[in-house]
């Protein structure tokens, strides 16, 4: 069976559907067959972070009215063969799937897979009640920012209460200049306060979105971070992204002014 991960927020904008693709891609790329989902309904955005949208002829919402199968909904990626998405339907209530039902569908697309990765709506409402309740693994994303970090505390209490084995951190956004500086609070902090292991640390770029671990760069800051975070999750290793090494010595000085 697969492993069961949830990508969680307590506040929107913080990054989660772009870490939940990518994230998704790098596992795929190892071989693993990788199923994303997205639980957003109504706000879906994962088919379209991904450039599927025009490829969707069946969404969660027809598997679990019962107008199609698990497999008529899944739609391939165009670039990595081992990973699929199921999308969410853009035009329909949230209440039209319960957490039963997503639970079921989860279940079953977790016999075709060795993972299967949620992409849940920000908030704390029934669409991350539904999110959660279908995994047995968490990941909260959040930024250095107070308001962020607050809403991500809120959501760490809240996933301490379902049914999760294991729930670790995510912090996206980071700037390494500004951590040097003391201006920002350090990734190792956050996850400190929020009480969970750092899996990974996404360094603030403007060449950060999906895909950005296909690049030729892929070595290189937040290509290299991605990497990172999906081998920490994997199990093959236990480091994060070093977020303040470009701002080190005499070249780092001069980058910080």
């Amino acid at each position: 069976m697969a492993r069961t991960v949830v990508i969680a927020s307590g506040k929107g904008g913080v990054g989660k559907t772009t870490v939940t693709a990518n994230l998704g891609i790098l596992l795929a790329m190892t071989g693993k067959r990788v199923i994303l989902a997205d639980a957003d309904i109504g706000l879906n955005n994962l088919d379209v972070a991904l450039c599927i949208e025009n490829r969707v002829v069946y969404d969660v919402v027809d598997v679990a009215e019962g107008r199609a199968g698990l497999r008529d909904a899944l739609v391939k990626d165009k670039f990595v063969p081992t990973l699929s998405v199921l999308p969410s339907a853009k035009a329909n209530s949230s209440d039209r799937v319960r957490a039963a039902a997503f639970a079921g569908i989860i279940a079953e697309a977790a016999g075709m897979a060795d993972y299967v990765i949620i992409d849940a709506p920000a908030g704390v409402d029934a669409g991350f009640h539904r999110a959660v309740s279908a995994a047995r693994e968490a990941i909260v994303v959040t930024t250095p920012h107070v308001s962020a970090i607050r809403d991500a505390d809120r959501t760490v209490s809240l996933l301490s209460t379902y049914n999760v084995a294991r729930i670790g951190l995510v912090v996206n956004r980071v700037r390494g200049d500004l951590v040097t500086k003391g201006e920002t609070v350090p990734p190792e902090k956050i996850a400190e306060l929020l009480r969970l292991p750092l899996y990974g640390v996404i360094p603030e770029s403007d060449a950060v979105g999906v895909y950005t671990v296909l690049n030729s760069y892929g070595r290189e800051g937040a290509a290299e971070a991605y990497r990172m975070l999906a081998e920490y999750v994997e199990g093959s290793g236990k480091e994060v992204y070093d977020y303040t090494r470009r701002y080190r010595g005499f070249l780092g000085r001069l980058r910080r002014f």
